[in-house]
């Protein structure tokens, strides 16, 4: 057989970009190998010692790894992403607003031709793997002819053609891709519910993606990675369900820690740490074992014994993987991004239009590359730095325009907007409050680029904050639209202006009153809420191991908050009595804070809401855990009782970061 480990690197003799060498592959035989596991460890090591060690072999000189792929801290960056496209047939909220973004003009954006002569440069230099990614690499028409392209670079010591896919087409585009020399896939799946999935990605379609998962199954990728971005409130009560289809199936499940990116309103209250997913999926499968990682590795592997599949967990935020990051990145407007969470870019776009040679364009690679820093600024710091949205990052072409008053940590999103504001006063008032008053505004009026326009640029910058749409994303909202779309502070004063709208629930008297809601129509609406008892750690032990004198605490506090919910207009005065058509009620045991989260999801088709049947249900199943403890110990505490979401009504969807 060929032993493919040794690649020999010959003396580039190129005047331009279109006439990159083809540097040449040593080809011999040798004994056939008794195991394969023995075959994949010498192809290993041969590769390796081709990188490292500088010798004579058929009159050609086997060079180190390129020096412009390697950066100051010895790092060999071997591993490419490209983004083929900005566009996306879906809208995940923690990677973009439910509007879309503003695309970059077709011109801008990197043709097939580019992308082939990026690719092969890359390769020429020691890069053996490539990713396509998005946006949504599938949506792009050439997608095939790309891989088919990707694929004669094997000659030049590609290894990996690989694609990161929402798989909404996978089902029907697969098979050519397969053909045409795709051999690794992974799959964006953050919820195996389908209700939730369209929660999520503000669009239907999850049995689409089962459908080209069970395609990729059929023609035999194994395994199959299935990236899951875990968000406390949302998706973390699936992380067993998840580990549970890896019994049966080539799959490699890999949860993601929710990262911050422009534009989806990170909070380190969502993410979910990799040690607390751990500790969720040791309680069901104690004898979890801990596998052997690579060096250039991002996921920390697991599985459980016996199944078919594993799974990993990015840890980007808690436990970093800087120092043996081997990854570069090329956006889809031909930016080169050597850091995922870093905000300094070098268009290669712009370099190949100019006709620039070969060996200028490396040494504009190898400078990006020299300046890498060793890690990033850590999670809390991320959330506050200038960066693209993670979509954009895949490949997106929205200019984000950061509004950084001195001294402050106001930071304003530029996005499209379709809200009926009717004049820029109002949008003003708003800004003086969201960047904390005058004072704050009158620093951005004076840093402010653009002087014969600043007002034109304030009124361009997060005006999507004020959420006026009715069928725009609510996340993170702290004001509401009052009358007239003028944006409000919850109690019911004009932002950055004098008092206008009243409460809802009281006449113009003073007196408590019921909202009349027979003027509305009736709609799908659905809320969730969540609540945390701290228990303490002997209490814990005993829920845990269900010995509390009273019996299963889990299970009648989920019944509580079931009837609770049905009960809420019993309970709160001016609620309306509602035909609920489902009231989901789950508690979580969580070792680290020997606490109990609760997480309850009510739902209707009527004419108004049911966040208090959420936050009731979340509340009152909270007291009934409290009543079943406090024999143990009186220091239990309810924590943070609060709306997760609620969709549905007149005013729009609220989802809190």
């Amino acid at each position: 057989m060929a032993w493919r480990g040794l690649q020999l690197y010959g003396s580039p003799a190129v005047s331009s970009l279109g006439c990159l060498t083809r540097f040449t592959r040593l080809q011999s035989s040798v004994p056939e190998p008794v195991e394969e596991e023995e075959t994949r460890e010498n192809v290993q090591r041969a590769s390796s010692l081709a990188r490292r060690k500088k010798s004579h072999f058929e009159g050609e000189e086997i060079r180190p790894f390129s020096s412009f792929l390697t950066d100051t801290f010895g790092r060999n960056h071997d591993y490419l992403r490209i983004s083929l496209t900005e566009r996306c047939n879906l809208r995940c909220q923690y990677c973009m607003p439910e509007a879309g973004v503003d695309l970059t003009p077709k011109q801008k954006l990197l043709s097939t031709e580019e992308v082939v002569t990026l690719a092969r440069l890359f390769v020429s230099q020691g890069v053996n793997k490539i990713r396509l990614t998005g946006g949504e690499p599938l949506v792009r028409p050439d997608v095939v002819d790309i891989v088919s392209e990707l694929n004669k670079l094997r000659s030049l010591g590609l290894e990996t053609i690989a694609m990161t896919t929402n798989a909404l087409t996978l089902k029907r585009k697969l098979p050519q891709l397969h053909e045409a020399g795709l051999n690794l896939l992974n799959i964006s799946l953050d919820t195996l519910v389908p209700a939730k999935f369209q929660f999520i990605t503000r669009r239907k379609g999850w049995e689409k993606v089962m459908e080209g998962l069970e395609k990729a199954l059929e023609l035999g990728y194994n395994p199959v990675k299935l990236n899951c971005v875990v968000m406390r409130g949302v998706n973390e009560e699936e992380i067993c369900d998840f580990v549970a289809m890896t019994e049966k199936k080539a799959l490699d499940v890999r949860f993601i820690e929710y990262m911050p990116f422009d534009g989806n309103k990170w909070n380190h209250n969502k993410m979910v740490t990799y040690q607390e997913m751990l500790d969720t999926i040791r309680q069901r499968w104690p004898d979890l074992e801990k596998m052997s990682d690579g060096p250039n590795d991002t996921s920390k592997a697991y599985r459980v014994p016996g199944f078919r599949g594993q799974m990993g967990f990015v840890t980007s935020m808690s436990e970093h993987f800087c120092g043996s990051c081997n990854r570069l990145r090329i956006t889809a407007d031909g930016n080169l991004k050597v850091c995922l969470f870093g905000n300094s870019e070098v268009s290669l776009r712009d370099t190949l239009r100019a006709d620039t040679s070969e060996e200028e364009l490396l040494k504009i690679i190898g400078a990006a590359v020299g300046r890498k820093k060793k890690q990033h600024a850590g999670m809390f710091n991320i959330a506050k730095m200038k960066n693209r949205p993670m979509i954009l990052i895949g490949g997106n072409g929205l200019q984000w325009v950061t509004a950084m008053a001195k001294g402050s940590d106001c930071c304003l999103p530029k996005t499209i907007f379709n809200t009926y504001i009717r004049d820029r006063s109002r949008v003003k008032g708003f800004l003086e409050g969201a960047l904390g008053g005058q004072k704050c505004l009158q620093q951005f009026y004076s840093t402010s680029s653009h002087n014969g326009n600043r007002l034109d640029s304030l009124y361009g910058l997060g005006v999507n904050l004020m959420q006026n749409d009715k069928h725009q994303s609510r996340s993170n909202r702290e004001f509401s639209s009052g009358k007239d779309g003028v944006a409000t502070n919850g109690d019911g004063s004009a932002v950055g202006g004098s008092p206008g709208a009243s409460l809802t629930h009281t006449d113009e008297a003073g007196s408590a009153k019921m909202v009349d809601v027979g003027h509305k129509d009736s709609t799908r609406r659905t809320a969730s809420a969540a609540a945390a008892v701290m228990l303490g750690a002997d209490a814990f032990a005993l829920v845990k191991d269900n010995k509390m004198k009273k019996g299963d605490v889990l299970t009648v506090a989920q019944l509580a908050g079931i009837m609770a919910a049905k009960n809420t207009s019993n309970l709160i005065p001016l609620c309306h009595n509602i035909p609920i058509s489902k009231v989901d009620v789950r508690l979580r045991l969580d070792p680290s804070q020997h606490a109990v989260h609760i997480v309850s999801e009510v739902s209707t088709t009527g004419k108004t809401g049911v966040e208090m049947e959420a936050l009731t249900a979340a509340a009152v199943a909270a007291l009934t855990v409290y009543d079943m403890c406090k024999a143990v110990t009186h220091s239990i505490t309810i924590e943070n009782i609060h709306l997760v979401s609620k969709t549905g009504g007149q005013r729009g969807d609220f989802f809190k970061s």
